[in-house]
């Protein structure tokens, strides 16, 4: 085994016990508010369009990183129909060089359809980037671009007057206790084959968009849901124990319904059970 791999061995080691930290902050408090994604689209000399599309997502960057190269994440984006093949050229430890094609469905206005995609994906867990490139040439001349993912202080307020800038920072000012969230960013460039003109090509790029942001908003989904697995779980675990103890928080004698599924949901926001985000993903 060469030297990297072992150092890109013990850096995903260490990146387990961090996940593990920044998780337990989560289970402690899961509240949080989704935001659709910022999409700038612009038109390079030559080229069809690049996308550039910036979100946040309540979820630490190992667990959002995780999720994007999973193998098997055709389960949590959609417009995924099928993979075809993968093969890992690389392997590092931490970083891995992976040749993937894979069959995507494409949608817009009122028609749809399946695209063949092959790319090589180079993702390195050092910095949270995932970098593709177009492989065989198809439709698509050039289809590239990478995620970055950076980690978000969620409870920086926490800190004042102290301004963290890292991690260590962070961790330092709150106790160990303040939740991480990942700032997350998606730049994008395609130019086909042969250039449309432009009432073709104002159609292309329309599918391109719009196919970009079901990707995006399928991730923002996911983070979501294993997130929500903590107050959800344990919102089920308070109901039983304080239907049994006739707690004033939420009672069988609530005539209102609206209200006594605003208490679930008030409750919920303490839960803390959650399974780690790297098992799901």
């Amino acid at each position: 085994m060469s030297s990297e791999k072992v150092r890109g061995l013990c850096s995903a080691a260490a990146a387990d016990v961090r996940l593990e930290k920044q998780l337990q902050a989560w289970r402690n408090d899961p509240s949080w508010t989704d935001h659709p994604p910022e999409i700038k689209v612009t038109v390079p000399q030559g080229s069809l369009c690049n996308l550039n599309l910036r979100f946040e997502a309540g979820l630490p960057p190992d667990a959002v990183y995780n999720i994007i190269i999973d193998p098997e994440n055709k389960r949590v984006f959609k417009n995924i129909k099928e993979v075809i093949s993968r093969k890992v050229l690389l392997d590092e430890g931490s970083r891995q060089v992976v040749e993937v094609e894979q069959a995507a469905i494409w949608k817009f206005l009122w028609w749809s359809g399946i695209l063949s995609v092959h790319v090589f994906v180079d993702q390195n867990r050092r910095n949270h980037t995932v970098k593709f490139k177009q492989g065989r040439r198809g439709f698509m001349k050039k289809f590239e671009g990478c995620w970055k993912i950076e980690p978000l202080f969620v409870d920086k307020e926490a800190c004042l007057p102290l301004d963290p800038n890292t991690l260590e920072e962070y961790d330092s000012c709150t106790a160990g206790r303040g939740r991480v969230g990942s700032a997350i960013t998606l730049d994008q460039l395609i130019e086909p084959a042969i250039l449309p003109p432009q009432p073709i090509a104002w159609y292309v790029r329309g599918i391109t968009t719009k196919t970009t942001e079901m990707l995006v908003n399928d991730l923002i989904a996911e983070t979501a849901r294993l997130r929500g697995m903590a107050s959800n779980v344990d919102n089920k675990h308070y109901t039983e124990e304080n239907c049994d103890s006739s707690n004033n928080l939420l009672t069988e004698d609530s005539s209102d319904i609206k209200e006594r599924w605003r208490q679930r949901r008030k409750s919920g926001r303490h839960g803390n059970s959650f399974r780690s985000a790297r098992q799901e993903v």
